[in-house]
């Protein structure tokens, strides 16, 4: 896969078929259907304390939008999206390590091995995921308790309050920021 097109920061911003959504902190976004995706997903919104990242489904409107936007085929590989610059397959787990800090930074030891390389083993596991790992009923994976925190449940209240799915609040801040770019 070449790298995504429009990796000018925050150009999703100007894409109308992007719906509006808190871009403060990176937001990684998965296969919704994967058991290795979700699971890997759901042990990091457990572990992520200080709610370093934000989540949202590839299959979403959000997700879908988001991939579209960076040309990415979202059955290939995952998205993390930070400062407003699209990240995938190995270079984007290692920047989540550098992102979330601590001891995971020693995982940064795998910038040694060249890019090619890593990607060629994630893309291995990524066309076998469902073959090895299976796959489930739409985010079956995740808990109802972390459910509600998936970003696209979110937006997809704020933009039709009326048809509220029970996805979690934003603040004022993340408020201000969906109204600034509708």
């Amino acid at each position: 896969m070449a790298a995504p097109r429009n990796a000018t920061p925050f150009s999703y911003r100007q894409d109308p078929a992007v719906p509006a959504f808190p871009d403060d902190k990176p937001i990684f976004i998965f296969d919704g259907y994967c058991v290795l995706c979700s699971g890997g997903a759901t042990w990091l919104m457990r572990h992520d304390k200080k709610r370093i990242f934000r989540m949202s489904t590839a299959q979403s409107s959000l997700g879908a939008a988001l991939y579209a936007h960076y040309g990415i085929d979202w059955d290939a590989t995952y998205l993390l999206i930070s400062n407003g610059l699209p990240y995938t397959k190995s270079g984007g787990y290692l920047h989540m390590c550098a992102v979330v800090g601590g001891w995971w930074k020693a995982v940064l030891i795998l910038y040694l091995i060249p890019r090619a390389l890593r990607d060629w083993g994630y893309e291995i596991i990524a066309r076998n995921r469902y073959r090895w790992f299976g796959k489930v009923e739409y985010c079956q994976m995740i808990p109802d308790d972390l459910k509600v925190t998936l970003l696209d449940t979110a937006v997809e209240d704020a933009a039709h309050p009326q048809r509220s799915t029970g996805g979690m609040s934003f603040t004022d801040a993340e408020n201000a920021a969906i109204s600034a770019r509708s």
